[in-house]
Formats: structure tokens, C-alpha cells, sequence
């Protein structure tokens, strides 16, 4: 998946992903894609909620080992 820009929350514990993927989204334009990089196990529930509240789409996600990867759409 392409991705217009790359959020390294890997280390941070909850609420900071969401507060640094809020700040990320802020300055993609509509449809661009965010690709978040997380090791918090709460940031798969907290994201989508997220995502789905701000009128944003969970492209994607995946779990690799250690670290999760968001792929997030921004909304109009």
C-alpha cells in the first residue's frame, strides 16, 4: 500500500499514537493515506475507533511480530 506519509508512534503507550496520528492527519489533504507504525497492543482498537469517529478509513492493518502498521485514509 502506498502511503503519502509515514507515523513512527513505535514506543509510545496510549493516548500518544492517537495524538500523533491526529496531528499527521491534519496536514494530508483528503484521500491521502497515513501509514502508522505502533507497538501498543491498544492502538488496533483506539485507531479504528478513531479512524470511523473522525470520518477516516482503515485501509488496512497488519501485525508484524512486535510492531502493528495502520494504513489510514483521510476523509473529506
Amino acid at each position: 500500500m502506498e502511503a503519502t506519509k509515514v507515523l513512527d508512534a513505535k514506543g509510545l503507550a496510549c493516548p500518544m499514537p492517537i495524538v500523533k496520528t491526529k496531528k499527521a492527519m491534519a496536514e494530508l489533504n483528503a484521500g491521502e493515506v497515513l501509514e502508522v507504525h505502533a507497538t501498543d497492543q491498544g492502538a488496533k482498537s483506539d485507531l479504528t475507533a478513531w479512524a470511523k469517529a473522525g470520518g477516516h478509513e482503515l485501509v488496512k492493518d497488519t501485525d508484524e511480530g512486535d510492531v502493528l502498521k495502520f494504513w489510514l485514509k483521510k476523509g473529506e
